[in-house]
């Protein structure tokens, strides 16, 4: 494949709202997890309530379970007949076959990442700093801005890596329930296969060059974020 006809395949305006797709459903699911993640960390690790271990034992699921398996009971669920979709077509919300469908989809087969990387590092943390911080009148705000969270950045940066990547790459799950509509649901992934199935390999083999090449960057660029913040909470230059 000579170097012009690989600048025409990735810089189609089909693959290129693929790529918009798939990095903005993957930064929006990986914040969200970011944010629940952490919540669920913290209840696991801080509170004791009947079925904790079976909650525990759920948010493993994902990594169990077939993603075409997840993909069909998520479309099932969010679709106008099902359970969830019924729910949200009360307040005219649409999830199944939009893009809100797709981040769904990621939320849920990268929510483990973030919880199982925040979890121990919140179960072995030292409380004398923050009885310390009690005594001297800080508030509970203060304390975990302060205290906790500096403690716990460099593991919400890796789970936030990993449920990324996990997300841009993610393809069984979401096919079912996203509607796969160009320029509006469609995924890289899928565009790739669809060249495959073409029998389009070098077209397939570019784009996924181009996906691979920013996977790397992004990497590259959490692991230095890590490093940053895990030096400056260890006081290193």
């Amino acid at each position: 494949m000579g170097w012009q006809p690989f600048i025409h395949t990735i810089t189609d305006s089909r693959v290129v709202a693929s790529y918009l797709v798939s990095l903005k459903g993957a930064f929006s699911a990986a914040l969200i997890n970011v944010i629940l993640g952490l919540v669920l960390a913290w209840v696991l690790t801080f509170y004791e309530f009947p079925g904790k271990k079976l909650l525990d034992a759920l948010l493993d699921l994902p990594f169990a379970l077939p993603t075409a398996v997840a993909g069909i009971a998520l479309a099932f669920l969010f679709s106008t007949k099902g359970w969830l979709g019924q729910f949200a077509a009360q307040f005219n919300l649409k999830i199944a076959y939009t893009f809100s469908g797709i981040v769904i989809a990621m939320v849920f087969v990268t929510i483990p990442f973030v919880v199982r990387e925040v979890q121990p590092v919140l179960a072995q943390l030292d409380e004398t700093y923050q009885e310390a911080a009690l005594t001297l009148g800080a508030k509970p705000n203060l304390i975990f801005r302060k205290v906790i969270f500096p403690e716990i950045l460099p593991a919400l940066i890796a789970g936030f890596g990993l449920a990324f990547a996990r997300s841009i790459g993610e393809y069984g799950s979401i096919i079912f329930i996203a509607g796969n509509q160009p320029f509006k649901t469609e995924i890289t992934p899928l565009t790739i296969m669809f060249k495959l199935e073409a029998h389009d390999y070098n077209g397939a083999t570019a784009i996924a060059c181009v996906m691979l090449l920013f996977s790397f960057v992004f990497i590259y660029v959490i692991h230095s974020l890590q490093r940053h913040f895990e030096n400056k909470r260890l006081g290193k230059k």
